[in-house]
């Protein structure tokens, strides 16, 4: 064989190295991201108690708060009191002959609206638990996407690693080949090898990276049995079409829920401020005439130091505290939303970009020079640096592609409501 044939045939291969992308056909099935969210318990699956551990605390923390706002309705209970009065004495009181017993029933009357107000703030602090859970809920739900965005991620970057050390041990071969032939020099067969290496550990550490982010995503379930195997291919998250602030927010509607809690609870603690009388009736039998007569009797607390005021100034203070954590909060939310709204737009602009200008430029760059390595006009060099500008492209989209599918989760976490 002559060295025209040689030379057409490893240009061919090095051109079939350059161009084919192996796709990693898996036959195991992949984990959406919609069975990411269900198995999280984000999303309803028919099922009334979660049985993620992130969500059973902010749903039991309602429970508990709906069961005070019960609890918070019940008056107080009666009092019922014996007494045994003159026995075990001296002289005519000496044993029982003498006993006076006195047997009552008591009841305190809730004064200066104690139980509405004490029902009032147990509904208040039962609707801000309620509206953590969903916040919580919510905020998983954040987690959730943006795991599987960086597992997906992972999982492209895996797929490029693999096609890099194909593609270079393709090379290497070719390389060395050529340097037989005499076309190439034996240095390029050496930066051929050293490029394999390289690749390699880059797939080393690709692997281990993929594998590093499916076991945090299956953290959020609590399975970290087995790290699911996710797909490639980006999932299309889209933010909500309506960023602008909006008062139905669930952050804005905690902060407000936490301010109402805290007005209501000065209302419950100035009506403690309110003595409670206590109206006891009963019955007297006197043992020495074997007689019996009714009585009725009334107790005031005489509030002359402690009038509550302790924690009626408490309670002030934590009410101004929520006012600011309020504003505080509002604030926070608009610029959250313009900082990522912004951030969104431009790695969707970046997107855009690199798959339709960038890297089709890229892969015609390649060719081109190809083309030319096929016609003597450049060397194996060339090639090398062309193969290696498409695949920093191909990372950078990767890069761009996670950025967005992460500010999208942030999106929509911001504008839950």
């Amino acid at each position: 064989m002559n060295a025209s044939f040689w030379r057409g045939s490893l240009v061919w291969g090095l051109s079939l190295a350059l161009f084919t992308v192996p796709a990693a056909a898996q036959d195991t099935p992949v984990l959406s991201l919609d069975d990411a969210l269900e198995r999280s318990g984000v999303v309803e699956t028919g099922s009334d108690n979660p049985v993620n551990p992130r969500l059973i605390g902010p749903v039991e923390d309602a429970a508990a708060a709906r069961a005070l706002i019960d609890q918070a309705r019940l008056r107080p209970n009666p009092e019922l009191s014996f007494e045994a009065e003159n026995f075990a004495g001296t002289g005519a009181f000496s044993g029982l002959s003498a006993t006076d017993y006195t047997l009552s029933v008591g009841q305190r009357l809730e004064l200066g609206g104690k139980r509405g107000a004490r029902v009032r703030s147990a509904e208040a602090e039962a609707l801000v638990a309620s509206l953590e859970g969903e916040l919580a809920t919510a905020r998983l739900g954040r987690e959730v996407r943006a795991r599987y965005v960086e597992a997906v991620a992972a999982a492209s970057r895996l797929e490029l690693a693999r096609d890099i050390v194909e593609r270079n041990r393709e090379l290497a071969r070719i390389a060395g080949l050529l340097v037989e032939v005499g076309r190439e020099p034996p240095l390029r067969a050496l930066r051929a090898e050293a490029a394999v290496a390289e690749a390699e550990a880059e797939l080393q550490a690709a692997e281990a990276a993929s594998l590093a982010s499916r076991t945090a995503l299956a953290a959020l379930w609590s399975d970290t049995a087995s790290a699911p195997l996710v797909p490639a291919d980006f999932p299309a998250i889209v933010p909500p079409a309506n960023l602008l602030v909006s008062e139905g927010s669930l952050r804005l509607q905690v902060a407000r829920a936490e301010r109402e809690a805290a007005d209501a609870a000065i209302d419950r603690e100035r009506s403690l401020a309110v003595p409670d009388p206590i109206i006891s009736a009963g019955v007297r039998r006197f043992e020495q005439s074997n007689e019996q007569a009714f009585l009725v009797g009334v107790s005031i607390p005489l509030p002359f130091a402690n009038r509550n005021q302790g924690n009626i100034a408490a309670a002030q203070a934590r009410l101004r505290a929520a006012n600011a954590r309020e504003a505080v909060a509002l604030a926070d939310y608009r610029l959250e939303i313009e900082q990522a709204r912004s951030r969104y737009l431009a790695a969707e602009t970046r997107v855009e970009t690199l798959a339709q200008t960038s890297l089709p430029q890229a892969e015609e760059a390649l060719r081109l020079v190809n083309v030319g390595y096929r016609n003597g006009r450049f060397p194996l060099i060339e090639v090398l640096a062309a193969a290696e500008a498409r695949d920093t492209i191909r990372e950078a989209l990767i890069q761009a592609r996670e950025d967005r599918g992460r500010l999208a989760a942030e999106l929509i976490w911001l504008a839950a409501q």
